[in-house]
C-alpha cells in the first residue's frame, strides 16, 4: 500500500513521463472520462514567471533619459525623450526613467500602480555565459553549478500542501525549464490543444514508463484512489472538454500572434478552468542584441512591443482573476552601456525585470542606479548589478504565494528582500 503523498507524487510523475509525444495514455483518459465532471478545486494564487533568454538590455526597455553619459555612450542607440523629428519618443515615467515607446502597452499599468520596474537587477556571479547565468538564475544558486533543483520546483514544494492536481506546476515549453527540475511534480505542455506534454530533462521522472504508473495504480485501494488519483482524473477531464480552440478572451484582449502571446493565452484558459495551477512558467527568446538593435525599430523593439502587449492582454483577459495572479519577468544579464561596432550591444550585467499585479507597489522604478560615468560602471563598461534577482524573487513569492522560507527556496543567500510588494 502506498501513502497518499506517495500516490499523489507517482502517479503525477509517470503521467507526464509517459507523455512525451502522445498525450495522455489511453487507460488514463478512459478512467478519467468514466468519472462525473466536477471542479474539486479552490482557486488558487498563481504566479507566472517569464524568462526572457538572450539578455535584455534594460537601459534601452527603461532608460535613464537624462543621464548624459548615456547619451554620449549610445549616439546611435539612444531613444530620446523629446520629440525631435526622426521618430518615435520614449513613455516619461517620472521625469528620470523613459518606457521604450513600443511598450506603451504598459504605461496604463505602471500609472494605475499595479506595474513595477526594478532596474540594476541581477546575478552576484560574474559570468557572461548566457548558459551559466540562466543556469544560476533558474536554479537560484548564483554560485553552485551541483543545484539539482530549480528554485520554482521548491517553490511548489514550499506550497505548504500536497500537489493534488498535475497541473500545479506548468510550464508552456517544449521541454521543461530549469527552475522546474526537481522532486515536486511539474510538467511542460507545448500545446494544450493536443495534450503534447513532455518531461524532457528531468531526471525525476524520465525512466518513468506506463507500466509503472499502472503497477502504482494496481497496488492503491479503491478508497485511496477515490481520495487521491480522482482529483487528478477530474483536471484531465475539465482539459479534454473545455474548447480550447474557440477560447474567447475577456475583455476584448487581443494576443499578439507570437509564441509568447500563445503561451499567455494557455495560461490564462489553465488559470480560469480552476485546475489548481498555482506556477506557470513561459518563455521570450530573441533577446540577444550584439548586431542592428535598433531604438523604436528593430529587433528590439519588436521584442519589446511583443513583451508587453502579450502582458497587457494577458492581464485584460484574466478579468476577475486579476487579484489571483502576480506575473514577474527575468532576464539572465543586461549588456553593455556602450553601443559596439555592429549597432548592437554586449554582453552586460544589470538589467531591468517587470513585475505585474494588484499586490505590486508598482507605479515605481526601484533599484539604485547610480549616473552612468565610467568610474560607476562595473569593469569599466556594464551596469553594476545593485540588486540581487534573489532579493526580487523571494518577495515576490512571499508576498503572493506567502512563501516565506528563504532558506529552503535560495540556499545559501543571506541578503534582503526588495521592497516590491505591499505586505
Amino acid at each position: 500500500m502506498v501513502s497518499r503523498r506517495g500516490f499523489l507524487k507517482g502517479s503525477g510523475l509517470a503521467l507526464f513521463g509517459v507523455g512525451l509525444m502522445g498525450g495522455i495514455p489511453a487507460f488514463m483518459a478512459e478512467a478519467a472520462a468514466s468519472e462525473k465532471l466536477s471542479l474539486p478545486y479552490k482557486r488558487k494564487r498563481v504566479l507566472v514567471c517569464i524568462f526572457q533568454r538572450g539578455a535584455m538590455d534594460g537601459l534601452m526597455a527603461v532608460t535613464p533619459f537624462t543621464d548624459e553619459y548615456l547619451q554620449v555612450a549610445r549616439p546611435n542607440l539612444l531613444v530620446p525623450a523629446v520629440a525631435n523629428g526622426k521618430g518615435n519618443v520614449l513613455i516619461d515615467l517620472d521625469g528620470r526613467w523613459g518606457l521604450h515607446p513600443n511598450m506603451k502597452a504598459f504605461e496604463p499599468l505602471f500609472r494605475e500602480g499595479r506595474l513595477a520596474v526594478v532596474h540594476g537587477i541581477g546575478s552576484p556571479n560574474t559570468t557572461r555565459s548566457h548558459f551559466d547565468a540562466q543556469d544560476y538564475m533558474e536554479s537560484g544558486t548564483p554560485f553552485n553549478k551541483g543545484t539539482a533543483s530549480g528554485w520554482l520546483n521548491r517553490a511548489v514544494g514550499l506550497l505548504g500542501h500536497d500537489a493534488v492536481t498535475p497541473f500545479t506546476a506548468v510550464s508552456l515549453t517544449s521541454a521543461l525549464p530549469r527552475s522546474f527540475y526537481g522532486d515536486h511534480p511539474s510538467v511542460a505542455i507545448s500545446n494544450l490543444q493536443d495534450f503534447a506534454i513532455q518531461m524532457r530533462g528531468n531526471p525525476a521522472v524520465v525512466n518513468t514508463t506506463a507500466k509503472s504508473f499502472e503497477e502504482l495504480y494496481d497496488q492503491t485501494s479503491a478508497g485511496l484512489l477515490r481520495d487521491t488519483g480522482k482529483e487528478s482524473f477530474e483536471a484531465m477531464k475539465v482539459l479534454q472538454q473545455a474548447d480550447l480552440r474557440g477560447y474567447r478572451p475577456a475583455g476584448g484582449a487581443v494576443y499578439p500572434g507570437s509564441p509568447l502571446g500563445n503561451s499567455l493565452r494557455q495560461i490564462a484558459q489553465l488559470i480560469k478552468m480552476d485546475v489548481g495551477l498555482e506556477v506557470a512558467f513561459t518563455e521570450s527568446n530573441g533577446w540577444d542584441t550584439h548586431f542592428n538593435q535598433g531604438t523604436d525599430n528593430g529587433i528590439f523593439a519588436r521584442n519589446v512591443g511583443d513583451l508587453s502587449n502579450s502582458i497587457a492582454a494577458f492581464w485584460t483577459d484574466l478579468d476577475a482573476y486579476q487579484d489571483d495572479v502576480t506575473v514577474m519577468t527575468m532576464t539572465e544579464f543586461g549588456r553593455t552601456v556602450h553601443q559596439n561596432g555592429t549597432g548592437g550591444t554586449d554582453h552586460g550585467r544589470g538589467s531591468c525585470n517587470f513585475i505585474l499585479g494588484n499586490n505590486v507597489l508598482g507605479g515605481k522604478v526601484h533599484g539604485n542606479v547610480a549616473e552612468l560615468a565610467v568610474e560607476n560602471l562595473e569593469d569599466g563598461r556594464d551596469l553594476p548589478v545593485t540588486t540581487d534577482f534573489r532579493g526580487v524573487f523571494s518577495a515576490v513569492a512571499d508576498g503572493h504565494l506567502r512563501i516565506s522560507d528563504d532558506n529552503t527556496l535560495f540556499p545559501e543567500w543571506t541578503g534582503t528582500r526588495a521592497a516590491v510588494m505591499k505586505i
